[in-house]
């Protein structure tokens, strides 16, 4: 495959996740987001976006050292294995898009894993925000109402979602999704998302129908600087830091 087709992959590629990522993630990351396909023409790469807040910012929640080396290492990993992928590992889609529902096609599992952790930790940093004064977190409007329907209370939803975070073995994700206007928790492996085809416990192979609003990374690296093997208080301490506007946002979009 020459330069000119390669070029092509990995700008359908770029435009892809940056296609689903602004569907994703509101209107506030608009423009940073189409900062990347500005970027597109002058460095033809992958890019990190920047924090929205700085390393410590977090605290006492997620320790600046933890959110360093998660962005800085792990996060700047997946770009940058993504741009070292030469265009023979992956399979030529007739469409110029490369995106997670797209991913299954490839045979590169560099492709699926790299793409996945770069689109999760995307999404996943617009989902958290500061709370230095410890105040009360809990959602509003529309998403508050459609989780008081769908599980109760929020309560029994956080109780619900804990438990299944805290049950992913090895690493992977925690999401809330929609699907067919209803919410649901599921979890993913490695960095598998709900926009890819993977096996469910109890279910089939689910196509790519499921769009998620609320993310929780369960890999070891995302907590265990501060809490080491306690999972369990790595999930309590999230939820005082879930960005439920984001989530709210994310629910009402299309």
């Amino acid at each position: 495959m020459g330069d000119n087709r390669r070029d092509f992959l990995k700008k359908g590629a770029l435009l892809g996740l940056a296609g689903i990522a602004k569907g994703l993630v509101g209107e506030n990351k608009i423009n940073q987001l189409e900062s990347i396909s500005a970027n597109l023409e002058e460095k033809d790469k992958f890019t990190l976006l920047p924090l929205p807040y700085s390393y410590n910012a977090l605290e006492p929640y997620i320790d600046a050292q933890t959110m360093e080396i998660h962005y800085s290492k792990h996060h700047q990993g997946y770009v940058n294995n993504l741009n070292k992928i030469v265009s023979t590992n992956i399979d030529y889609l007739s469409s110029d898009e490369i995106k997670c529902t797209h991913v299954d096609k490839f045979t590169s599992p560099a492709v699926r894993n790299n793409l996945g952790g770069h689109f999760n930790h995307t999404l996943f940093w617009t989902l958290l925000k500061p709370n230095p004064k410890g105040e009360a977190n809990l959602p509003t409007g529309k998403i508050a109402e459609a989780i008081k329907k769908e599980f109760k209370s929020f309560d029994d939803f956080k109780k619900d979602f804990s438990e299944k975070a805290g049950k992913i073995f090895g690493s992977g994700w925690c999401w809330l999704v929609v699907q067919d206007g209803k919410l649901k928790i599921i979890t993913t492996p490695n960095q598998d998302n709900p926009l890819m085809k993977v096996q469910q416990e109890n279910e089939d192979l689910f196509a790519p129908q499921k769009k998620p609003i609320l993310a929780l990374d369960i890999w070891e690296h995302a907590y265990y600087l501060k809490h080491q093997n306690k999972r369990a208080d790595y999930i309590a301490n999230w939820w005082n830091i879930v960005n439920w506007e984001m989530v709210e946002k994310l629910f009402n979009s299309k």
